[in-house]
């Protein structure tokens, strides 16, 4: 792979440098919206629930890229794009059902739980004057103070492996891509399926049917404003937990590499122009991106603290 590099960008002209970039910049953005749900649906069916994802944050993300696929088929993209954003309405879809499903499975649980509850609570009511509750209560308490101490160390150390494997889980997974992208577009350039763009014709908007234009328009305004409700939700929460981080890191590693491979392109005052909607929309969901690492970062040390706090009053509460 890096000998078709060298060859690309040789002395031979035929491929600028920056060429060579911007179409590997494109070709790494790609690659991370095709794979870009998969980390919250295996996060999704491990945990057997939905219900850290916001409805309103997956509605617009649909409808953001269901107008892009409309707008690409009445502004006669290319068939490549289409396929693309077909692909993204259905993977959209798949999320979309799994999520509806796990919240229904979680909404009929809890009922089936309130519903045990209060028959329990019958029961122990009924039978409490013939037991003496204090026999069992401190025999638990016993037992638990003898185990204690062990315990809490075996959590922490068991937490912090986890957390280092899902690190490493995320960091592989990132170069994954990163190297499927640069893979795929060395073997597009060497196969003559990728061709250097004469600047022409080439800006999303240009050329297009104003109802395809206004809906492009459209589809990255909504792909702006969809993480709002999602991070409304974990503030609400004050948890990310259900929530894969990998899927984050996906978005942010998609949109730093589609504007990177628009301003490599060109950087002449008309074509950023012509671009200025797709790169602010990119910056600006970068943007949101980063506030959700900023509440992964705050409410995973938090959750640490308060679990702390309650080991060591457990711990004194037993000697």
């Amino acid at each position: 792979m890096s000998s078709l590099l060298v060859k690309a960008t040789g002395g031979d002209g035929d491929l600028p440098l920056h060429e060579a970039l911007s179409g590997i910049a494109g070709s790494i953005s790609l690659v991370s919206w095709i794979v870009l749900l998969l980390p919250q649906l295996i996060e999704n069916y491990k945990n057997g629930r939905a219900d850290a994802l916001s409805m309103a944050f997956l509605t617009a993300w649909f409808v953001g890229d269901l107008t892009n696929l409309i707008g690409a088929i009445w502004g006669g993209l290319l068939p490549t794009v289409i396929a693309i954003a077909v692909y993204f309405c259905f993977a959209d879809c798949v999320l979309l059902a799994q999520t509806i499903y796990y919240n229904r499975l979680t909404s009929h649980s809890k009922e089936g739980r309130g519903h045990h509850h209060r028959h329990n609570h019958r029961r122990r009511s009924s039978v409490g004057a013939h037991n003496d509750p204090t026999q069992p209560l401190l025999a638990n308490r016993r037992r638990r103070s003898a185990h204690h101490p062990r315990d809490s160390i075996s959590v922490l150390l068991t937490e912090d492996r986890g957390r280092y494997s899902v690190a490493v889980k995320n960091v592989l997974s990132i170069l994954g891509v990163i190297f499927a992208g640069v893979a795929g577009w060395c073997f597009a350039w060497w196969a003559g399926a990728w061709k250097v763009s004469n600047g022409e014709g080439n800006a999303p908007g240009k050329d297009m049917p104003l109802g395809a234009e206004i809906l492009g328009y459209l589809s990255a305004l909504l792909y702006l404003s969809a993480r709002i409700p999602q991070i409304i939700r974990n503030h609400q929460k004050k948890s990310c937990e259900g929530l894969s981080l990998l899927f984050f890191l996906l978005s942010l590693l998609g949109n730093v590499t589609y504007g990177a491979g628009i301003l490599l392109h060109c950087t002449e005052k008309a074509y950023i122009l012509d671009n200025l909607p797709w790169l602010l929309g990119s910056l600006g969901t970068m943007m949101e991106d980063i506030i959700i690492f900023a509440q992964f970062h705050i409410y995973s040390n938090a959750a640490g603290v308060i679990e702390d706090e309650e080991n060591h009053a457990h711990t004194n509460g037993h000697h």
